[in-house]
């Protein structure tokens, strides 16, 4: 790996272990012994990019990496879709994503480089085009034991579980654009506890992803951050639930600004802001 990468890798890393120490709403995709970074790639076509991999386990660990098609609901959750139910722009993102190795075995410590590229058509509309990009485990083989659990049949079962992790990879081709508005925000109870629920709106044919901060007049801090907040081009709306504690949620009273912005990193640009009372 090139000194480079290594060098992202450590930025990544130490990014991660910041956040795990803030009470933030902030996608970390880590998921077993494997961590990648980063969490979403954006492409333009023109050049190439590099996913690195971390194995952080103390066994070498083997992953199938591979591409996939996946949805946003309205309430945010990616739900898989399969190749045959795939509209066409979905088809011409898998066709034009470009990736190497397909699987790769990770000693412990060592990071490795998944090379990644975009390679749209030249009759491709304008447009975003996203596939999402997975790393599952390979399980190693383990030998049958008396010990095994077994069924009335006499036959040995063992459940290994498969663990993953999977990104978004997207590629905005042309000019593309979105416009965002913040609804209806507003403190609610549920079974888990206080949040805040909103509704997003977004129009044009980009997707938006950035940080949500709530801030009240006279109080330096926000109230709330919400990082990693997505919405993709196939939803016209997206409803949000952001768990509270019993302090934020005791806040969240009067006179309140809703941002939306970029993340930090990404420059922090404002993407859609309301004032709103909320009692």
């Amino acid at each position: 790996m090139s000194f480079a990468s290594l060098r992202r890798f450590a930025s990544h890393a130490a990014i991660v272990a910041a956040l795990s120490t803030v009470s933030l709403t902030a996608p970390v995709n880590a998921q077993g012994d494997l961590l990648v970074a980063p969490t979403r790639v954006v492409l333009d076509g023109s050049r190439g990019t590099e996913i690195i991999l971390s194995n952080i386990g103390a066994e070498d660990a083997t992953y199938r990496i591979g591409l996939e098609l996946r949805r946003m609901q309205e309430n945010g959750r990616l739900v898989p879709i399969v190749k045959t139910e795939a509209t066409e722009a979905e088809e011409a993102a898998l066709g034009m994503i470009r990736y190497a190795p397909r699987r790769i075995t990770l000693p412990p410590g060592q990071p490795q480089a998944v090379r990644l590229a975009a390679r749209p058509g030249p009759d491709l509309p304008d447009g975003e085009y996203r596939v999402h990009m997975s790393f599952k485990a390979i399980p190693k083989p383990r030998e049958v034991t008396d010990e095994a659990p077994s069924d009335t049949s006499g036959v040995a079962i063992q459940l290994i579980p498969i663990y993953g992790v999977t990104i978004p990879i997207i590629v905005r081709h042309g000019r593309v654009q979105a416009q965002v508005a913040i609804n209806q925000p507003r403190v609610v109870q549920t079974e888990a506890g206080p949040q805040l629920a909103l509704t997003m709106t977004r129009a044009g044919d980009s997707s938006t992803y950035g940080e949500l901060r709530v801030t009240k007049p006279g109080v330096k801090d926000p109230l709330v951050v919400s990082r990693g907040l997505a919405i993709y081009p196939e939803l016209g709306s997206r409803d949000v639930l952001i768990p509270l504690t019993s302090e934020q949620a005791a806040s969240l009273t009067g006179q309140l600004r809703f941002e939306y912005r970029e993340m930090p990193d990404a420059g922090g640009r404002l993407i859609a802001a309301v004032d709103a009372a909320v009692g």
